[in-house]
């Protein structure tokens, strides 16, 4: 260690005003001892308006479970922007995020970027993820929805003989289908894999007032391990089905010899937030970055933060992960998800889902 220590302090000499490691930088672009850092190596369109990029992590990545989501930084004007994303590719291969142009930062990612450019990273996480014993699987996803259950059927599908997986994917029409192609080639390759594709534009939405589309489409869906990801009208009609049915489950066969439980495992892109309607925001004060920014009443802290420059910490950005956890210094926040006002100094808020009711300063 200490030999270690001294031929950094020699190499240090050697590349003075510059740091060794951005000295490495500049011969490999995704070396960085601060800061995580993939690059791009192939960009792949599969809709008008979304793609999806292929990129080589650095060291420190850790390998990503099917389903799993990450942050990924990219730079709009100077700022970094963090935007969390789902991993499209299989678990064990360099990994891809598939994007919709939906936003600036998603824009970027779709119409400009190219191989070379490089990304900044955050380890993958999340629990939506396959079970870790093999049972017969459902897959209801609508929209990008579709794109975490991808990277669980490309991880278990061609290489798993006894999987048993019914996805039912809803989207407007099939040039709005994302892996549309590559979903049917799976089907017709792997038997043991079924697929609907239920168009919107032609037959109305996924109805889940009641069981009767369900059943044609999946008769033994109550045997199955459910997965659903998509918008949240979407994802509240099924979770509302699912609680219907375990409750009638359980009321038919209750206590220690119920059958299996009716279970539904969901991935959400977004929250409900109540907003701050008529409600005035006020001056936010990030100290540590000595600015100072007048904020809404209906905008996160995270985005006031984000758009000023400041280098936020964020993950899920629906007020789940906590990774956006910053201290309070003084003032008080609304919490967008219920119009509760709170807050105390040395209090930990989360970014994502508070606004500024009233001057608010933050220890970043």
């Amino acid at each position: 260690m200490i030999r270690l220590r001294k031929l950094a302090r020699a190499a240090s000499v050697l590349t003075t005003p510059l740091a060794p490691e951005d000295v490495l930088a500049l011969f490999n672009p995704v070396f960085s001892a601060r800061q995580l850092r993939g690059v791009v190596t192939k960009v792949v369109p599969e809709t008008a308006d979304s793609a999806t990029i292929f990129f080589h992590p650095g060291r420190g990545w850790k390998a990503h479970k099917a389903g799993q989501w990450a942050r990924i930084g990219v730079e709009l004007d100077g700022v970094r922007h963090w935007r969390s994303y789902s991993l499209s590719a299989p678990a064990g291969q360099d990994p891809a995020i598939t994007v919709s142009d939906v936003g600036a930062v998603s824009g970027v990612l779709v119409r400009q970027t190219k191989p070379g450019d490089v990304l900044f990273l955050a380890p993958p996480q999340g629990d939506f993820v396959l079970p870790e014993h093999p049972r017969p699987l459902l897959m209801l996803t609508a929209g990008s929805g579709i794109t975490p259950v991808m990277s669980m059927v490309r991880t278990l599908v061609p290489h798993r003989p006894d999987a048993d997986v019914v996805l039912i994917h809803s989207a407007r029409t099939p040039q709005d289908s994302i892996f549309h192609e590559e979903l049917s080639e799976l089907a017709d390759q792997f038997p043991n894999f079924r697929v609907t594709h239920w168009y919107t534009g032609e037959r109305g939405r996924l109805d889940f007032g009641s069981t009767t589309q369900l059943e044609e489409l999946c008769p033994d869906w109550r045997q199955r391990a459910a997965y659903a990801c998509g918008p949240e009208e979407f994802l509240d009609d099924a979770e509302a089905l699912w609680s219907s049915e375990a409750a009638a489950h359980e009321k038919a066969a209750p206590g220690p010899f119920a059958a299996d439980p009716i279970n539904l495992i969901i991935e959400r892109f977004n929250t409900s937030l109540v907003g701050g309607a008529g409600h005035d925001g006020g001056l936010v004060t990030f100290e540590t970055s000595d600015r100072e920014v007048e904020a809404d009443g209906n905008t996160p802290l995270l985005d006031v933060g984000e758009d000023a420059g400041v280098l936020m910490p964020s993950g899920c950005r629906m007020g789940i992960c906590h990774s956006c956890l910053l201290p309070l210094r003084a003032g008080q926040v609304r919490d967008l998800r219920t119009g509760e006002v709170h807050g105390e100094p040395g209090q930990l808020i989360q970014t994502c889902v508070s606004a500024a009711a009233g001057p608010v300063n933050l220890e970043i």
